[in-house]
């Protein structure tokens, strides 16, 4: 019914809108009494075969939703109830920020995938610090820090620091944002020296807390496998928790959208489908070079229970959705979650 119907009358109107009103619609709806518990009984597996303990956590099942999709933490209960093992919110930065303008979010329709330029627009991290203090019990809860758009590289440190505070007693596990395409001069982080300085740091911080929480680096697919050696180099030296891979590509290659419409669109960063291949290729680069070292959180091009237990296949130990949940709609972790169950 979802894709039959609703998806086409979504897909009429621009993308960037339509995701407000559905999660404002989602939202009002679990304000309904009852509707939370049918949620949870309509789209929660539960299943002891789907629990797995990783870096020291253990998750109900390992599909997650990956961030950009609750930038504010307004909704981790409902999207728990729709049968996902771990939400990760942002990414968050220090100070609010608009973002870049609009339109930033586009639908590659033909190749079931997106194009996104938003630069990570959210309302800062105190805020959503805030929000989280109030979320149900129980709910494993990642956050994905960055910097502001305005802070030089040379001072990115200080708002990944300042995000790290805000956040360390509400969420489970930090992910340090390197790898998105929309933020100007940001990618240039993930070089050895900057990014190892950041995450020496923040790897100190977490350990100077009576608890120390995770730190995992998220990776762009764009880097070489030389770039590759040196994040197996970066984790291991670090000693973080280890790596979500992969963010959106900068890449255009083998899309099935008409080229005159992706040159108008213009710059951002590609999900869904079209990374698949590239993100399931790094996972097991990264996991075959290190000896399977450290966890991977695998992420790009899952819209199938398929493409999920490629990614597992390939190295992952958990894997993260977002592109797949705007096209499969709302049962697309039940669907997953059944079928590694049936799987073993």
């Amino acid at each position: 019914m979802y894709k039959r119907i609703l998806l086409p009358i979504l897909f009429r109107f621009d993308a960037e809108t339509i995701h407000h009103l559905v999660t404002s619609a989602i939202k009002f709806a679990f304000r309904i009494p009852g509707v939370p518990a049918l949620a949870r009984r309509w789209f929660v597996v539960n299943d002891p075969r789907l629990e797995r303990r990783v870096f020291g956590l253990t998750f109900p099942n390992p599909v997650g939703l990956a961030a950009g999709f609750d930038k504010n933490a307004e909704l981790v209960d409902e999207l728990s109830d729709l049968g996902f093992g771990f939400i990760e919110i942002g990414t968050v930065t220090p100070r609010p920020q608009a973002g870049n303008p609009r339109p930033r979010l586009f639908r590659l329709k033909a190749d079931r995938g997106l194009l996104n330029r938003m630069g990570f627009n959210n309302k800062g991290a105190g805020p959503a610090a805030e929000r989280l203090r109030h979320r149900r019990a129980g709910i494993l809860v990642g956050g994905n820090i960055g910097k502001n758009k305005d802070t030089p590289n040379e001072n990115a440190l200080d708002d990944y620091l300042l995000c790290f505070h805000d956040l360390f007693p509400v969420v489970d596990y930090f992910v340090v944002n390197v790898s998105s395409p929309n933020t100007p001069g940001l990618r240039a982080l993930q070089e050895k020296e900057p990014l190892t300085r950041i995450l020496q740091r923040l790897q100190q911080a977490t350990q100077q807390q009576a608890r120390p929480k995770p730190i995992l680096l998220k990776i762009a697919p764009d880097l070489t496998n030389r770039q590759l050696d040196d994040i197996i180099d970066i984790v291991t030296s670090t000693g973080i928790a280890g790596v979500i891979a992969t963010n959106t590509t900068i890449s255009r290659e083998g899309l099935r959208t008409n080229s005159r419409t992706v040159e108008a669109i213009g710059a951002g960063g590609v999900s869904g489908p079209p990374l698949r291949e590239r993100a399931t290729a790094v996972i097991r680069y990264l996991h075959q070079q290190s000896g399977g070292a450290f966890p991977i959180i695998g992420v790009g091009g899952i819209n199938t229970a398929d493409d999920a237990l490629e990614k597992i296949r390939a190295g992952a130990s958990l894997v993260q959705i977002y592109t797949g949940f705007i096209y499969e709609g709302p049962g697309i972790a039940k669907k997953i979650c059944e079928s590694l169950v049936s799987n073993g």
